[in-house]
């Protein structure tokens, strides 16, 4: 606790917030708000508060925002008050690294240093290794789920400190405000709050010290999303039951709709993991070579229709007031974030359907701010200008993964050790 509550450590947690940005909690006390009040009063308050066993958090504030590529359905979002989320981070600063200590190799989201590309790369290697049966599920309703009781049980195995135990469970058991009434419930961590990623790791840890790689086969998980990487059908299947068994264990269970075992050939449909659509295919033989099968990835289908409901946004014709100087800025911005993430892949013919998408959105906002047809909207964007109003260019943006080398192109050593 002495350390959460130093100065430097709330500060950074400060940092961490605005950074983050992010609306109001229930008390409408906003970023800009708090820096008018004072930030360091408000830090030595928060302080003295903790210190003094008199800090209680507020609710969260419940809101619930549509689920990415299926407008119909909503997931909920729990938005601490700032000075609440404060207190996560830098609780978060000081647990984070005692976890982390003890955290398996399998488990790739919301963890330091280590990345989603991180974990596909592990894909790509086992599968060149001869793990061509895949069960692929997620966890339902994973953040809102956790048993409170369990994951403190969790959390007591590392932290003995019973302050800060305790201001755990105050933190936890905040509840979260919705249609007027504050609901508390015995389960979850609000997605949502700063903490809740590192502890649904620190309670999802029981998992992956409970998976045996050797008879199961190769567990890769990135927070609640999990994939496994067998050799045979049989111990797919044995791998599937395994999961449901630990997950039973933890009050948790996959979510049915998104649960399956998905064998890897040529021309199959494959399976999507973190954004990608991954499937097996055969290179073409050239020079004398022999054709290879290799796993292959793109940007999966709902990736594609939500980048280009975004670009639609942009152009809208809503926004005919908004220059095109800055419409294509804000694209670029889109684009440039975007291909960032789908880059590190087989991505290139995806890659230009969304440049040509963009294109065409662009030709249509142009001719509807000039009042003019199509036709002239696409003569000024793709003809009289060479550089296409200064659309950022896609094409040449990839980079193919290869097996037992990193997203980065080094040699992937431990993935070379490992058998």
């Amino acid at each position: 606790m002495d350390k959460i509550l130093r100065r430097d450590v709330l500060w950074r947690g400060w940092v961490t917030v605005r950074r983050n940005d992010g609306a109001p909690g229930v008390d409408d006390i906003t970023l800009s708000a708090v820096e008018e009040y004072g930030v360091a009063r408000l830090l030595d308050e928060l302080a003295t508060d903790i210190r003094e066993r008199r800090y209680r958090p507020l609710p969260a504030r419940r809101v619930f925002i549509p689920k990415p590529g299926r407008p119909t359905e909503s997931r909920p979002l729990s938005i601490p008050a700032v000075r609440d989320r404060i207190v996560q981070a830098a609780v978060k600063i000081v647990l984070e690294p005692v976890f982390e200590a003890d955290f398996l190799p399998c488990s790739y989201g919301f963890r330091p240093k280590r990345s989603a590309h991180d974990a596909l790369q592990i894909l790509i290697d086992e599968s060149w290794r001869g793990r061509r049966w895949v069960v692929e599920t997620d966890i339902a309703n994973c953040f809102e789920a956790i048993p409170i009781d369990k994951l403190m049980q969790a959390v007591e195995e590392r932290v003995c400190d019973q302050s800060v135990l305790t201001l755990l469970r105050v933190i936890l058991r905040a509840g979260v405000l919705q249609d007027g009434q504050v609901h508390r419930s015995p389960t979850g961590t609000p997605q949502g709050g700063v903490i809740s990623p590192a502890l649904c790791n620190v309670y999802l840890h029981r998992l992956d010290r409970a998976w045996t790689e050797r008879e199961h086969g190769v567990l890769v998980r990135f927070a609640d999303d999990l994939v496994v990487m067998c050799k045979s059908r049989r111990q797919a299947e044995a791998a599937l039951a395994r999961l449901r068994e630990l997950l039973a264990e933890l009050g948790l269970e996959p979510k049915e709709a998104k649960t399956r075992i998905v064998h890897l050939e040529v021309e199959d449909e494959g399976f999507v993991f973190l954004g990608f659509q991954h499937r097996l295919v055969r290179s073409s033989a050239s020079r004398g070579k022999r054709p290879v099968e290799f796993l292959a990835r793109w940007p999966a289908d709902k990736a594609m229709t939500r980048a280009r409901e975004r670009v639609r946004e942009l152009t809208d014709r809503s926004r005919l007031r908004v220059s095109a100087d800055l419409v294509v800025q804000e694209v670029n911005w889109f684009l440039t974030g975007w291909a960032a993430y789908f880059r590190y892949g087989n991505s290139a013919r995806r890659f230009t359907k969304i440049h040509t998408y963009t294109l065409m959105r662009l030709a249509l906002f142009m001719s509807a701010k000039h009042h003019r047809r199509r036709v002239y909207g696409w003569h000024l964007v793709a003809v009289a200008s060479p550089d296409h109003l200064g659309l950022v260019n896609l094409d040449g943006a990839v980079v193919a993964p290869r097996p037992f080398r990193d997203w980065r192109g080094k040699p992937n050593a431990g993935g070379e050790r490992r058998r």
